[in-house]
């Protein structure tokens, strides 16, 4: 199919007021209004070049509203659009999240051509782990198996027994039948879990620099000045969850507030997720602390453009960490459908 691209500079029309009034209105209190008119060109060429190219636009829910909001087809956490991948019918999926999500997409859908819109969009606890670090943790523990965080690189899943989320880490430890498990890379999270479970954790110094910066004194203050109910990831530290109300992954954290509909809320997480839930809970006034990913931040409305219209960059899996990675992942997926409910 011959596909028409534009590689000028998105201009302002005037129509575009009007066939984006909508968008403009859901976008006005997340974002600075005088940013509205600059990124609608954007989001009109990335649109229109999207439907020229069949393709579909996934976005992670710390995505920036303009790209959230404005240019994804479908948005989630890690895995859930890394499963939205392998449903869905297009040949053509731009991953608007980190390096590592692009990877898990790929691996659940080997045969489709996947876009991250910049190579450099990394992950502190990805990076902080390698395959050969595995491999010699496993030395060092013989026979123990492991279990490796979503926020890995591929070639780590390649080498892990299953994988999990922040949300289903107890139930894959414990579908490992054993006694004791290697849990990597995440030291808080892993605290966290084995907080919940019986199963001894040999634990990674990996942390996410989003959420390690969170303090206790922080989440104190915010309720103690705001009257703010308390809700974190559990990538914080482990004083940081103490104080918390609700401790939940991104998905957990959107259920809670639809369910509790509190007056006042502190996400501790990063800060493009309260920009972005504040549009589906107007009545909740949303109080910060949070922090940016500086990661996350490198997608803009500019370089998924150019994706597209470039078709880069493709992420390549070379074919056999590819089948231990998905073999992996499909252990995790396994046992959330042996679950009741």
């Amino acid at each position: 199919m011959k596909v028409n691209v534009d590689l000028a500079t998105p201009r302002w029309r005037d129509e575009l007021e009007h066939e984006y009034a909508a968008l403009a209105a859901r976008l006005e209190p997340l974002v600075p209004c005088l940013e509205i008119p600059l990124h609608l060109p954007w989001i009109d060429a990335i649109n229109r070049l999207k439907r020229e190219r069949g393709a579909v636009i996934m976005a992670h829910s710390y995505q920036s509203p303009e790209i959230f909001h404005g240019v994804a087809d479908i948005t989630g956490d890690s895995l859930g659009l890394a499963r939205a991948a392998a449903e869905c019918d297009a040949e053509l999926i731009v991953v608007c999240g980190v390096h590592f999500m692009a990877e898990s997409a790929k691996i659940l859908a080997p045969e489709k051509t996947v876009l991250i819109p910049d190579l450099e969009a990394g992950c502190s606890l990805a990076s902080s782990i390698t395959a050969e670090d595995v491999r010699a943790l496993r030395a060092r523990h013989p026979g123990l198996p492991v279990v490796s965080y979503a926020n890995t690189s591929a070639a780590v899943k390649a080498e892990s027994d299953a994988i999990c989320t922040s949300a289903n880490a107890v139930q894959v430890v414990e579908s490992m039948g054993v006694e004791q498990v290697i849990f990597l890379p995440d030291e808080f999270l892993g605290r966290h879990v084995a907080s919940q479970t019986t199963v001894k954790l040999v634990l990674w110094h990996g942390r996410c620099e989003v959420h390690e910066k969170f303090t206790a004194q922080q989440a104190r203050h915010a309720r103690e000045q705001f009257d703010a109910a308390l809700v974190a990831h559990p990538e914080c530290a482990p004083e940081v969850l103490a104080e918390a109300d609700f401790v939940g992954s991104t998905t957990a954290m959107g259920a809670w507030l639809k369910r509790e509909q509190p007056a006042r809320v502190a996400l501790i997480t990063e800060c493009s997720m309260a920009d972005n839930l504040r549009a589906e809970f107007p009545s909740t006034q949303f109080i910060k602390p949070c922090n940016l990913c500086p990661h996350m931040q490198r997608i803009t409305l500019q370089n998924v453009h150019a994706a597209l219209r470039d078709l880069k960059h493709a992420i390549e899996i070379p074919a056999g960490v590819l089948r231990g990675a998905r073999r992996a992942l499909e252990r995790m997926l396994q046992v959330g459908r042996s679950e009741p409910g």
